[in-house]
């Protein structure tokens, strides 16, 4: 999905650790979206060399692709006026296109974080192996996880372990 100041979704979420890494490591990172992932490159290819008349390329990679809307603003984000005539980089841009990371969006804003308590300090029971009675579950144990129901769930699943690890603890 794209935003006004960004991108998120389930593929960017899943991604999300490398992505990090590699704005830390590298100053920014380049992801590669499929606009029509149901087209091959070569459809595309044909499709976008395919003879237009008098139809603008907006009107013709709709006719021809029924490619539109925000896809169509980022090919024209991507490509300049002369680029976008030379249909075999176009085509190649439509399978490919490349979108260039520079930064999370800010802490207060996020629906999720990334970073906690190791899962290798803890025991079966998500109690800390260097605090006996301390219990961690949800969000304050590092893993990646997605948002959304996804998220609320795991972090239900992860709080019952640690209730019936505090029950097995005081029952030691």
């Amino acid at each position: 999905m794209l935003t006004q100041t960004g991108i998120e979704g389930s593929l960017i979420y899943a991604a999300s650790r490398l992505i990090r890494e590699t704005i830390s490591n590298q100053g920014s990172a380049t992801i590669h979206l499929d606009l029509l992932p149901a087209f091959s490159q070569d459809k595309v290819l044909a499709e976008v060399s395919h003879p237009r008349g008098s139809k603008s390329l907006s009107a013709h990679l709709k006719s021809r692709l029924n490619l539109q809307g925000i896809k169509t603003a980022l090919l024209y984000e991507t490509l300049n006026a002369e680029q976008m005539k030379d249909s075999a980089l176009l085509a190649q841009t439509i399978k490919a296109l490349p979108l260039t990371l520079a930064k999370p969006r800010p802490i207060d804003e996020a629906i999720s974080s990334a970073g906690g308590v190791a899962f290798d300090t803890l025991n079966d029971g998500l109690m800390l192996k260097a605090l006996p009675s301390v219990f961690v579950a949800g969000e304050m144990i590092d893993w990646e996880a997605p948002t959304g129901g996804y998220l609320l769930s795991a972090c239900w699943a992860s709080g019952r372990v640690a209730g019936m690890g505090v029950i097995d603890y005081l029952s030691a």
